[in-house]
């Protein structure tokens, strides 16, 4: 649909009649809602409901019996990440420690994995979530950025801060392997559109969250994609508050365990007493457990099955909510994001799993160094039998100017003669340097922006960063299919759900800003596509760099051989120049006047002499081209060609 014939149809009347309408709608739908979970008028048979939650409680019991090595393994990268790498998974199925076999063992950790997930966090959070979507009009003159599914797609992602749910998903992909997002529809969200006895209104909108990994269970730990699990459950804790109001339950809050972040304190060495952070277990209060069970589509559920149980109470058991599959088919409302593929495997595998034994054995010889140069330093000293006061001598040691006292006849003490720190131990710490960089995909000038000291030439250096963005394309990859994956459920959403007109603020191609109410109707394609093909290869000096070529080699030059105003001050905003761009410019005020009379065409005027007649020929032939279909009749065509042809008489005038 043409968005000036819809921003026309947009009246005041229109307006309000819409809203009336929505409230009306939406009223009926909050009453609906309460009718569907009362459980007296909802629930017709206690003992069949009972039957469902034993059922979904013992298949959650199997699932966490099936998947509890996964999730020992994510608690361990976790552990290492965060400092405590003197940690195993035990034979009892749990994350133990490693006890000090001496009292006087170096046990520092010298975390090179921190490092490792930070300098990869730092380049794939460069995917840009910009989309466009394909139109599937005809007309192919019609501008892919003007689109109104581009509009509500952005907006939606700007009102869920889009960018930082990617960013907290991808962290968990790169600690854990596998992270999710879920979307969904709420009606307590967006805009404010009435009040009733239940308080407001609102017009509801789409939420995307995150899910850890640690919240989701398959049915099989064998299926490598979503749509291939016959069935996912989602185990989530929420405030007994919100399951009361969303529900209208009287469910009372208990303590729920969680994984948290604690301090341990230990002594070692050289350097005295460490602190880490290790993964520790803590109590969340006033909260409950809720269990969603998703079945897919089959003959047996054509529109598949939820079910939803919470504290032994059976609170939804019906079809899928969503219709955001393809061909207008119902799905799980979960998009799957892996750091690494695993063939037969339905988690993804970390970076992070590949580095642990490199990482023990390097804190190993880094502390066997530490204990070389602290003999070194302090010595070992040889006494003989009964010839000193040991007691003495272990508690003072041996004091700069301290007399020592040994027995008249016996050997004077001394000290053991030291090697110096054997060579082996410095290769070999280089060795496993090197060996992270390359199981990582990450080089020491990504990870510490150091410069190897056998790289003396900017084009070997190059090739070097070039190598680090290709290692990482692949994990990129599953971020930018998975967020197309999202961006396309958004729009199938709003194509079930926002069957009411809404307004929204839609920027196009020409610069112009307009309201435009829209709904459903107006959504016609989900074919969306990211933006930049592969953000790990460009930067701003880049950019720049290309921008600048291609402006000397005339590429930006229009018909005449000149580079346009409008032109110009485009490059100037790529440059990150934008002073130049103002209101008050009078090329855009030229390009606005022919704008606003290609919207209101049958009060359209004479040329005038102030007009800059090249911009009003160009805009108007361009409105001519792009919206020529959608004329409601061949006079407002006739009289935008006679304008056209008055601006071309009054351009050869003043030639």
């Amino acid at each position: 649909m043409n968005f000036h014939l819809i921003a026309i149809k947009a009246t005041t009347i229109y307006a309000k009649s819409a809203l009336n309408l929505y409230k009306i709608y939406l009223k009926g739908t909050v009453q609906r809602m309460n009718k569907k979970i009362e459980k007296k008028k909802y629930f017709y048979d206690e003992i069949q409901d009972q039957v469902i939650v034993n059922f979904v409680k013992q298949d959650l019991t199997e699932r966490q019996k099936e998947r509890k090595q996964f999730e020992l393994n994510w608690e361990l990268n976790m552990n290492f990440y965060f400092g405590n790498q003197y940690c195993y998974i035990s034979g009892n199925n749990e994350i133990s420690d490693i006890e000090k076999k001496y009292y006087w063992e170096n046990r520092e950790v010298y975390n090179h994995i921190a490092p490792i997930i930070e300098a990869r966090l730092s380049k794939l959070c460069k995917i840009k979530p910009n989309f466009s979507v394909l139109s599937k009009s005809n007309n192919q003159c019609k501008t892919i950025s003007s689109t109104l599914e581009k509009t509500i797609l952005q907006n939606s992602l700007s009102d869920n801060s889009f960018k930082d749910v990617m960013i907290a998903a991808t962290y968990w992909s790169e600690i854990t392997g596998t992270s999710f997002y879920k979307l969904s529809w709420e009606n307590n969200m967006g805009d404010i559109v009435g009040e009733s006895e239940n308080g407001y209104i609102k017009n509801g909108d789409v939420k995307v969250s995150i899910c850890s990994p640690f919240e989701i269970f398959p049915d099989s730990n064998g299926a490598e994609n979503i749509e291939d699990c016959d069935s996912i459950i989602e185990v989530r804790s929420l405030p007994v508050r919100f399951i009361n109001e969303k529900y209208n339950t009287n469910f009372i809050g208990e303590d729920v365990d969680l994984f948290e972040l604690g301090n341990t304190s230990f002594l070692s060495g050289i350097s005295g007493r460490s602190n880490i952070t290790k993964i520790t277990h803590s109590k969340k209060h006033n909260q409950a457990l809720m269990i969603e069970r998703y079945e897919k589509p089959s003959v047996k559920h054509p529109n598949g099955k939820l079910t939803i149980v919470c504290k032994d109470v059976l609170l939804y058991d019906g079809e899928l909510p969503y219709i955001i599959g393809n061909n207008g088919n119902r799905t799980y409302p979960f998009i799957k994001q892996v750091s690494t593929r695993q063939i037969g495997c339905f988690w993804g595998s970390s970076i992070i799993e590949r580095c642990i034994p490199i990482q023990r054995t390097y804190n190993a010889i880094k502390n066997k160094k530490h204990e070389f140069i602290e003999r070194l330093a302090s010595g070992v000293l040889s006494v003989e039998d009964g010839s000193v006061d040991i007691d003495n001598l272990e508690n003072d040691g041996l004091a700069p100017g301290k007399i020592l006292i040994y027995r008249n006849g016996s050997t004077p003490p001394k000290f053991l003669e030291v090697n110096e720190i054997p060579s082996e131990l410095e290769n070999e710490e280089q060795r496993l340097i090197e060996e992270l960089s390359s199981v990582s995909s990450v080089s020491e000038i990504m990870s510490s922006s150091n410069v190897p000291s056998n790289i003396n030439s900017a084009s070997a250096l190059s090739i070097i960063i070039s190598q680090d963005n290709s290692r990482l394309t692949l994990t990129a990859e599953n971020i930018r299919s998975s967020i197309t994956i999202i961006a396309k459920y958004i729009l199938r959403l709003y194509k079930q759900f926002a069957n009411i007109p809404r307004l929204c603020n839609v920027t196009n191609f020409k610069g112009e800003s307009e309201m435009i109410w829209w709904n459903n109707e107006n959504i016609i394609s989900d074919n969306v596509y990211l933006d930049s093909s592969n953000e790990l290869d460009e930067s701003a000096s880049t950019n720049k760099a290309n921008i600048i070529n291609l402006f000397e080699k005339g590429f930006f030059n229009d018909e005449t051989g000149h580079t346009s105003a409008h032109i110009k001050n485009k490059i100037l905003s790529s440059l990150g120049i934008t002073n130049f761009d103002s209101e008050d410019d009078i090329q855009k005020l030229h390009k606005l006047k022919a704008l606003k009379e290609n919207k209101n065409i049958n009060n359209i005027t004479e040329a005038s002499e102030i007009d800059n007649h090249l911009i009003h020929i160009n805009e108007h032939t361009k409105f001519l081209l792009m919206e020529e279909s959608n004329f409601t009749s061949e006079a407002e065509k006739e009289i935008l060609l006679k304008h056209i042809k008055n601006h071309k008489q009054k351009l050869e005038e003043e030639n």
